[in-house]
């Protein structure tokens, strides 16, 4: 039987990450390290900073990370990946190219057995008004449309340049620490949605940058994978156990 993998929140390209071309090689070699083990490996949202698709024109960029996702597809390994709140505007590039599938919407579904709950994160149980305002506007497809009358010239400069200042207005260009049960929305979003689907063994996230591992119950455990920036984190789960792990190049256990 083989592994499962999943990881989230690489923000490749990133104008915020002094190390991008180092932080690009080792997911690669990560996912290289992986590819003979691995049955799927999950996106989980956000691995572009910004990511805007034009009808005839994609983000130069990438090039690593994309050859290497065409790789594990064409070996038969199936690859989801979920669009996050910087990688929203995804065309169908990264299904006809790499052979990937795209998911915009959480995902339930069964694997080896057992039920999981799977999505980036953005939106869910998050009472901030001004960011439930932004999400909007990023996913009306008016709005889109709109966007796209844009030259990709000045169109990516913009989205790289929202994104960096969206990082960088953070303290450290960190995401906040863990805010405890009562207050983390990703925790009280589970805690609530569990009632009424306790059959879900797993729920994983990414979107957060922490990495995390609650049990919600005896047969119900939740996840944040951390990132791809500082933890170079992954789970992966053999059909019987489910680990949060960190890439540590030669070193990886589970690989």
């Amino acid at each position: 039987m083989k592994n499962i993998y999943f990881l989230s929140d690489a923000h490749l390209g990133s104008r915020a990450i002094a190390h991008g071309r180092t932080q690009e090689r080792r997911l690669v070699n990560f996912l290289d390290s992986i590819k003979h083990n691995a049955a799927a490996v999950y996106l989980l949202g956000d691995m572009f900073d910004f990511w805007y698709e034009f009808k005839l024109v994609v983000p130069k960029g990438y090039t690593r990370f994309l050859g290497k996702i065409s790789e594990l597809t064409d070996m038969g390994v199936e690859v989801h990946f979920f669009i996050g709140n910087h990688d929203i505007w995804c065309g169908d590039y990264l299904e006809k190219e790499c052979g990937v599938t795209i998911h915009r919407q959480p995902l339930t579904c069964e694997i080896y057995g057992k039920e999981f709950f799977l999505a980036h994160g953005d939106g869910l149980g998050d009472g901030d008004r001004k960011f439930k305002l932004l999400r909007s506007m990023f996913h009306s497809t008016t709005l889109q449309r709109l966007f796209s009358t844009l030259h990709p010239r000045w169109s990516v400069e913009l989205g790289l340049e929202w994104a960096k200042h969206s990082r960088m207005k953070r303290e450290g260009g960190k995401e906040p620490e863990y805010m405890g049960e009562n207050k983390e929305p990703l925790v009280l979003f589970t805690k609530e949605y569990l009632r009424s689907h306790p059959d879900i063994n797993y729920f994983i996230y990414g979107h957060r940058h922490i990495m995390f591992d609650l049990m919600l119950s005896r047969t119900s455990r939740m996840l944040i994978l951390g990132d791809w920036i500082q933890d170079f984190s992954y789970a992966v789960f053999d059909g019987e156990n489910m680990f949060l792990e960190q890439f540590i190049e030669g070193e990886s256990q589970y690989s």
